[in-house]
């Protein structure tokens, strides 16, 4: 399986020839949904789901789309396609075994209701959390996109979450609102701090998992 970081939340997964988008949201590349034969989407927010760019994805073909039940009051006549997931269950998506966690958003303000929010892992292997840091206790993730900088979080924070965690190797995700100074003290913090290989990936850059 090949994985694609896009800016901010968006991976693209590519396995025997199926492929599978998640989190392709309005910072994202509108590439990401190229020939997308499934998109997974993690919460309702603009830069987790694009709704007009993946409106236009499905006019163009068929795709399964799977999301919290929360999704549905956003996508509009993308609703259609919704395939409503929630945690603990199991499912394939473009040929890809997937796993859910979680079930809510990280707290951003009490002022603030708190939505839905599904974490997915992948082929048992590649873990997305979308925005909350809910870390599995039933397997060894492998590879982890740990959502590095957010309203709703602070450093402890994440840091606690991806040894949590306790991957392999460890790779940003969340990090369209950071500037370069911004890139330049989170990474030597987290390469420091969080007990595995932590790399932050170019939008674009792909690697195999």
């Amino acid at each position: 399986m090949q994985v694609t970081k896009f800016t901010h939340s968006c991976l693209r997964l590519e396995h025997d020839g199926g492929v599978l988008v998640v989190d392709p949201g309005v910072f994202s590349e509108p590439e990401a949904l190229d020939g997308a034969d499934a998109v997974l989407i993690t919460h309702e927010h603009p830069d987790h789901v694009d709704v007009a760019a993946l409106t236009r994805a499905l006019e163009r073909r068929p795709i399964q789309v799977n999301g919290p039940a929360s999704l549905a009051g956003v996508l509009g006549d993308a609703a259609e396609a919704l395939v409503v997931v929630a945690p603990g269950e199991s499912f394939t998506a473009a040929g890809v075994p997937v796993r859910t966690y979680g079930g809510q958003h990280a707290v951003i303000h009490p002022d603030i209701p708190v939505i839905q929010n599904i974490g997915y892992l992948f082929d048992e292997v590649v873990y997305h959390p979308g925005d909350a840091l809910f870390a599995p206790d039933d397997v060894q993730v492998d590879t982890l996109f740990a959502p590095i900088h957010a309203p709703w979080s602070k450093f402890s924070e994440v840091l606690d979450f991806i040894r949590a965690v306790a991957p392999r190797r460890a790779y940003a995700l969340h990090d369209g609102l950071l500037n370069a100074n911004g890139f330049g003290v989170l990474d030597r913090q987290y390469t420091a701090m969080s007990n595995t290989d932590y790399r932050r990936l170019e939008p674009g850059t792909r690697i195999d998992a």
